[in-house]
C-alpha cells in the first residue's frame, strides 16, 4: 500500500510537470502569460493548511478553505462547489500524506488542467515520518502535532508561492520567517508545559491515534481508542485493553476530540468506573481540525496552545491560565 501511495504521488507530480511542459511548448513562440491579478485565488483543504497559506500569502492571495471547523478530513467527501473552487483557483495547497485521501482524484484532475497543486508536507523528510503498523503501509499524516515539523510546511508554502509569483518572493519569505519565529515560541511552550506533568501521569488517552508526533516531540505516552484514521472502528478487545491500562496505572483523565464521536471515550470511562476507577473527561482537543473561524483557537497557534494547556492542566502540570498568549477562551 505504501508503494501504491508513492506511485500515486509520483503520477500526480508527473501530470503536473507534463501540464507545465505542454504549456511551455505551446507558448514558446507566443507572448508571456498575463501578469498575475491580485489577489490571486488560492484553494486549500483543512484548516491547518489554510492558516499557513493565509499568513504567508498575506494580501497577495484570497484563500478559500474547503474544510471548516469540526470537519474530519479523513471522512471528507468533496462537494460540487469544492470542485468549482479548485477549477477557478490559481494555485492549490493540501496537506498530503493521504490525509485528504478521498480528494486525490480531484487533485489529479486539477493537475491535468495545469493547476499548480502543492502538498505542504513535501519538505518533510521521509526519515522523520511515522509509519504505524495498523495504517496499511501509509505514513501517519498528523505531522502538525509537532510544531517544529509543521514549521517546515510553512517553508514549503513560501517556496511554492515564490515559484508561482516570483515578483513577491521576498514578501512571502518575510511572512514565513516571522511566522516560523512564532512557531519556535509555541514549540518551546508546548515542550515546557508537557514536561511539567509528573512522569507517572504523563499519559494522553484520546479518541483516535492523532497524537503520535505530539508524543515523540513532547515526551508523553499516547493511546488512541480508534486507529490513525477515524474511518476505523475500535474493537471491544482494544477498548478493554485500554480500560485495563487506565485501571492499572490509575489514570484520572481521558480526552475527547472535536471531530470524533465521543462514544468510545465514554465507553472507557464506563468500563473503568465498573472496576472502581473514577475517570473524567479532561477536555476536548483539536486533532484533525482547528477551532471556530475568527477565534484564537481557530488558528494553528491557538489550536496547539489550547491542546497543550488543556492536556497539561488535566494531567497535573503547570500552565498559565490563559495559555501561552493569554488568549484562550474563558471556558478553557
Amino acid at each position: 500500500m505504501k508503494t501504491l501511495t508513492r506511485i500515486t504521488c509520483a503520477l500526480m507530480a508527473l501530470m503536473i510537470a507534463a501540464c507545465d511542459n505542454a504549456g511551455n511548448n505551446a507558448n514558446a513562440n507566443q507572448p508571456a502569460k498575463a501578469t498575475i491579478q491580485y489577489p490571486f485565488k488560492v484553494t486549500t483543504t483543512c484548516g491547518m493548511v489554510t492558516d499557513i497559506v493565509k499568513v504567508v500569502a498575506g494580501d497577495k492571495g484570497k484563500v478559500t478553505g474547503l474544510m471548516r471547523a469540526g470537519v474530519d478530513p479523513h471522512l471528507y467527501k468533496p462537494k460540487s462547489s469544492d470542485n468549482s473552487s479548485i477549477i477557478e483557483s490559481d494555485i492549490i495547497f493540501y496537506s498530503g500524506l493521504m490525509l485528504e485521501g478521498r480528494m486525490a482524484d480531484t487533485f489529479v484532475k486539477a493537475a491535468r488542467q495545469g493547476k499548480p497543486a502543492y502538498p505542504v508536507t513535501e519538505l518533510i523528510d521521509e526519515s522523520y515520518l511515522l509509519e504505524p503498523e495498523d495504517f496499511e503501509g501509509h505514513w501517519d499524516p498528523h505531522v502538525w502535532m509537532d510544531v517544529a515539523a509543521w514549521s517546515k510546511a510553512v517553508g514549503a508554502v513560501a517556496k511554492a508561492l515564490s515559484e508561482f509569483d516570483p515578483a513577491n518572493a521576498a514578501y512571502y519569505k518575510t511572512n514565513a520567517d516571522a511566522y516560523q519565529k512564532q512557531l519556535e515560541g509555541l514549540h518551546g511552550y508546548v515542550k515546557k508545559s508537557i514536561a511539567s506533568i509528573p512522569r507517572e501521569k504523563r499519559v494522553l488517552i484520546t479518541a483516535h491515534d492523532a497524537f503520535n508526533y505530539f508524543a515523540r516531540a513532547y515526551d508523553i505516552e499516547v493511546k488512541g481508542v480508534q486507529g490513525i484514521s477515524t474511518e476505523s472502528e475500535a474493537g471491544l478487545q482494544h477498548i478493554n485493553e485500554i480500560v485495563d491500562f487506565i485501571v492499572e496505572n490509575k489514570i484520572g483523565a481521558v480526552f475527547v476530540e472535536s471531530t470524533v464521536n465521543p462514544r468510545y471515550v465514554e465507553s472507557l470511562i464506563e468500563g473503568a468506573k465498573a472496576r472502581g476507577q473514577n475517570v473524567v473527561i479532561g477536555g476536548e482537543l483539536f486533532s484533525d481540525a482547528m477551532g471556530e473561524e475568527g477565534t484564537y483557537e481557530g488558528t494553528y497557534l491557538g489550536m496547539l496552545d489550547h491542546n497543550a494547556t488543556i492536556i497539561t492542566r488535566a494531567l497535573g502540570g503547570q500552565v498559565p491560565k490563559g495559555g501561552m498568549n493569554n488568549q484562550l477562551s474563558e471556558h478553557e
